[in-house]
């Protein structure tokens, strides 16, 4: 019986995200540039996910958060990010990976302070009811039914 899904792709090959960012329209432009191709929405996985992502110069994976319910994985393919985390900064290499246990508070992101493109895997799961806290914005959100929602420290929407 054939599936709907590829067995196999190159990477490269898989479509780019065609929205740039989800986050509220005056936070997304500190990921500008950013590009993710869902590798794991290729092949139809639902329980997790799994994007290679570019930083160009100057771009950020995401703003720094932290995960209440979701693991997080990055591991380092091309270039030397700086991972901005609780415990500071450190610039990552090629093979080097970094992970994130739910529920522990430790506030991440990528950034590319280079004058060269970082390529990396990021593999993360996919729960429902995640909540996500952003330290450094008025910004926390949550993952219900598949999609992401935005709220104000306070509770307002965006």
């Amino acid at each position: 019986m054939k599936t709907e899904y590829p067995d196999f792709i190159y990477a490269a090959d898989a479509p780019l995200r065609t929205k740039p960012s989800v986050y509220p329209p005056m936070l997304a432009d500190r990921v500008k540039g950013r590009e993710k191709r869902l590798l794991g929405d290729v092949f139809g996985l639902t329980n997790y996910g799994v994007n290679l992502t570019r930083l160009p110069p100057g771009a950020a994976s995401s703003l720094r958060h932290a995960h209440a319910k979701q693991n997080e994985i990055v591991y380092i393919l091309e270039g030397r990010p700086t991972l901005h985390s609780n415990n500071g900064k450190t610039q990552l290499s090629p093979g080097m990976c970094a992970g994130f246990k739910a529920g522990t508070g430790n506030a991440h992101s990528l950034i590319n302070e280079t004058k060269e493109d970082v390529l990396y895997l990021e593999i993360g799961d996919r729960t429902d009811g995640d909540e996500v806290s952003y330290p450094d914005d008025d910004l926390c959100a949550k993952f219900v039914n598949g999609a992401w929602a935005f709220f104000r420290e306070d509770g307002t929407s965006y």
